[in-house]
């Protein structure tokens, strides 16, 4: 967050929570690295609290912001998973 310069970095997904006290710098990091030219997506968690990533079998509301960092990684890495 403090560099000077975040053009030319790796295309970005920052996932937060709505209950996260991390959730405005995580979001200001994306806003950052966007407005840098970067291809980043923000996904906000509504309703979860810092730590559900991962908890989505068991904690619903987590499965959209799981399955949205799966398509993401699935985009970047290509059909042969490289």
């Amino acid at each position: 967050m403090r560099a000077p310069d975040l053009s030319g970095v790796a295309p970005a997904i920052v996932v937060t929570a709505e209950y996260d006290p991390l959730r405005d710098q995580g979001e200001a990091y994306g806003a950052r690295l966007r407005a840098a030219g970067v291809d980043t997506e923000i996904v906000r968690g509504e309703g979860l609290f810092h730590g559900f990533f991962g908890l989505h079998p068991i904690v619903e509301p987590g499965r959209e912001p799981w399955e949205r960092v799966v398509a993401f990684l699935a985009r970047a890495l290509g059909p042969d998973g490289r």
